[in-house]
């Protein structure tokens, strides 16, 4: 038998015509659901805001100013203060702005929803050399790939509760309902942001003009590629399926605290160093350190420059998931798995996880540039760390640019994402190189509807022959819609 396995659970590449027409179905299959939230967003979103909040047909005046004042859409008016909206409104938005001119009448809160599905029309092939070994009696080569077809993933779902509790100060609880490494309903963070100061004291006030406060378990600021990735159902600021290939994003205990004046801000944080909170085991964790500065300014009507460089540090931790934290798993169900693979332990197929669980240091530099209807974004990262029982860190390396090109009053869009990482797996002596091209476009059909296609490629290179990576890759198109609200 030839030990090299060429294409090994994939199958043969469709006819032109025969992906046509998938990809026609799959558009069919979501634009029902699309036109209903479409008329929906139309006919009912701000008749039931207006019905309990101000609007911008409604004077802030006359709307109660004590209680508690309820909406169950958010209309198209944002009513929170410093507050990113989770629709096409929080488009280009990374930290939550320190400067609105939303006034404060009152308490409120704000249930929002997110959901993303996604049909997937991806093949696999490797030629790793076998790996055979005995499972219940009989032989099983391990790195045989699973049989993948063309299909609907798991649909992703999240709730989001966001409450203005006084002027400058409110909360926001992210849960997801439904993802595709948890069936059970969870919550994914909860944080208090305070931008005012709740003592009527001047020097307190001309503080918190340039200050912000965020305390709590939240999405931790490192780098701005977190604020244009898909959080599980809300897939509104990643103008692509995938996010990079290897995705900084995790949640934290702690505190994040902000200066921000004329275009330029700076940030440290602090935190419990893991996702959970832990008291055991002391001597074997310690905090997080984190800090970024930037630079962002709207040069003139059409113009806009944006640069930031952050930095994070955790010198001991039981399991640190700087790199591993994204709980709703990768949108690429299943590629370069094996058929022994279960769904919870391969949620994250097709990303590449460095392990560094015990100790990491990463910084990253991110530019942003916008000109009209043009974005280019790019993302220069280093990350050095180990796991347990490693003793020397390994590195590894991120490049990822991408450029867009927005119209039609922005609700249409095309563009393209480079992505290419190296760098040290633990139990390798040399660097494995890994490339993802990502091009497609989308359309926001109102504020809160979102169609997009991807066609993706991902390589896998310098992989041993006895690892299932080996000449790998998968590639093919994705097709995903989205409602946020």
């Amino acid at each position: 038998m030839n030990a090299r396995m060429e294409r090994v659970g994939g199958e043969k590449a469709p006819s032109m015509r025969r992906t046509i027409a998938i990809v026609a179905l799959a558009g069919l299959a979501i634009l029902p659901a699309t036109l209903f939230a479409a008329t929906a967003d139309s006919t009912k979103g701000d008749t039931q805001v207006a019905a309990t909040m101000p609007t911008s047909a409604t004077p802030a005046s006359s709307a109660p100013s004590s209680g508690g004042v309820m909406s169950l859409l958010q209309g198209d008016v944002v009513q929170l203060q410093h507050y990113r909206p989770h629709d096409m409104k929080g488009l280009n938005v990374f930290e939550p702005p320190k400067v609105d001119n939303v006034p404060f009448d009152g308490k409120k809160l704000f249930i929002g929803f997110g959901f993303a599905q996604q049909f997937q029309g991806l093949q696999h092939q490797n030629a790793a050399a076998p790996n055979v070994t005995t499972i219940n009696g009989a032989p099983v080569n391990l790195n045989q790939l699973i049989t993948i077809g063309k299909g609907f993933n798991n649909a992703d779902a999240n709730l989001n509760l966001d409450a203005q509790l006084a002027r400058g100060i409110r909360v926001a609880l992210t849960s997801y309902m439904s993802s595709r490494h948890h069936q059970e309903m969870w919550v994914k963070d909860g944080y208090l942001m305070v931008d005012e100061s709740p003592i009527d004291n001047d020097v307190l006030k001309r503080v918190m003009d340039v200050v912000s406060l965020k305390v709590g378990h939240f999405e931790i600021n490192y780098g701005d590629m977190h604020f244009r990735r898909s959080d599980n159902g809300n897939a509104f600021f990643n103008p692509f399926v995938g996010n990079l290939v290897m995705d900084a994003f995790t949640t934290e205990i702690g505190a994040e605290a902000y200066a921000r004046s004329h275009g330029f801000f700076a940030m440290a944080g602090l935190t419990g160093g893991e996702i959970h909170g832990q008291v055991t085991a002391p001597t074997r964790r310690s905090p997080s350190y984190l800090s970024k500065l930037g630079y962002d300014r709207q040069i003139d009507r059409d113009m806009r420059v944006r640069l930031t460089g952050s930095l994070y540090i955790n010198r001991r931790a039981v399991n640190n998931t700087l790199y591993s934290g994204s709980r709703a798993g990768s949108r690429y169900f299943d590629v370069l798995e094996n058929t022994q693979s279960t769904e919870s332990a391969q949620a994250w197929s097709g990303d590449v996880q460095p392990g560094f669980t015990n100790r990491v240091a990463a910084w990253v530099i991110n530019p942003f540039f916008k000109y009209r209807g043009f974005e280019l974004f790019g993302n220069i990262e280093q990350a050095k760390g180990r796991a347990l029982p490693e003793v020397v860190d390994r590195t590894f390396n991120q490049y990822a640019g991408e450029g867009l090109y927005r119209f039609a009053s922005d609700k249409l869009y095309l563009g393209g994402r480079y992505d290419v990482i190296k760098g040290t797996l633990k139990g390798m002596t040399s660097d494995v190189r890994v490339e993802r091209y990502q091009a497609g476009g989308g359309w926001f059909v109102t504020t809160s509807v979102l169609a997009k296609v991807e066609y993706v490629r991902q390589n896998y290179k310098d992989y041993p022959t006895s690892d299932i990576h080996y000449n790998g890759r998968f590639h093919g198109f994705m097709v995903e819609g989205a409602v946020a609200f």
